[in-house]
């Protein structure tokens, strides 16, 4: 992963000199500070100003550059939760402050701040789930087969017309007499009108 960085060259044509190669640095992550030794070694001292320290650290303060070395100082920066820009100083400086360079660094919002969809936050209803189970047949209360056709009806009907003729012929006959004989004729006509009505065609309009 790319590290973006800064550089100050130390004791480059002369001694206790320092130069930024930058006057200004923006990022919205963690950087590196490059102390690039030139013609000898020195001791460089770093700093962050309040307002840089309050998004970033360094590991150290003090550091030994070499001469023709690079002395890499990391500088770990916390930039999701910001809400605005801060702005500071880095400051670097050698000989007991005798010289120093200051580099104004502009930290960024980091870019893994999450914006929440306020949407989010209200009640969803639950959608209305439907069945996808067949309907019961209307005969299966019944006991009945749910693909019961008209021949069946019929069939069914025709037995239940000659167990009625059946019963009321019975009846005829035990009590006997022109009464009886007219109730069987009664039942016989009222249930042979009722199949008949039951399974007539409908006319078609």
């Amino acid at each position: 992963m790319f590290t973006p960085a800064v550089t100050v060259h130390v004791n480059r044509d002369s001694s206790e000199r320092l130069e930024a190669a930058t006057a200004t640095f923006e990022t919205a992550k963690s950087f590196t500070l490059l102390l690039e030794g030139h013609d000898s070694p020195t001791h460089v001292h770093c700093r962050l100003d309040d307002e840089l320290a309050r998004v970033a650290s360094l590991p150290q303060s003090n550091y030994y550059v070499e001469a023709d070395a690079r002395t890499p100082v990391p500088i770990e920066v916390e930039a999701g939760g910001l809400e605005d820009p801060v702005q500071g100083y880095l400051e670097v400086s050698t000989g007991y402050g005798a010289e120093s360079a200051a580099i104004a660094v502009t930290v960024e919002p980091g870019p893994d701040r999450v914006e929440v969809d306020e949407s989010l936050s209200k009640p969803q209803r639950s959608p209305t789930v439907q069945s996808s189970e067949p309907a019961e047949p209307l005969f299966g209360d019944l006991g009945l087969p749910g693909d019961v056709g008209p021949a069946a009806l019929a069939a069914l009907a025709l037995g239940a017309v000659v167990v009625a003729l059946a019963v009321a012929l019975a009846v005829a006959t035990i009590a006997g007499g022109t009464a009886a004989v007219a109730v069987f004729a009664v039942v016989a006509v009222v249930v042979v009108a009722a199949v008949g009505l039951r399974f007539r065609p409908s006319s078609s309009r």
